[in-house]
């Protein structure tokens, strides 16, 4: 699996939980943080291939 689409699924499971709980405005910004990495990972993998 690549990194990418763990980091990905971690950070909409992160976005998910953020909104079923208390703390979501800290879970919602890591979630967030965490998927536009993934999505600039998964653009510079794409442009080295």
């Amino acid at each position: 699996m690549p990194t990418w689409l763990i980091l990905v699924l971690v950070g909409v499971a992160l976005v998910i939980l953020g909104v079923a709980t208390n703390i979501g405005q800290f879970l919602i910004w890591i979630g967030v943080i965490v998927l536009v990495v993934s999505l600039i990972l998964g653009l510079v993998g794409r442009s080295r291939a």
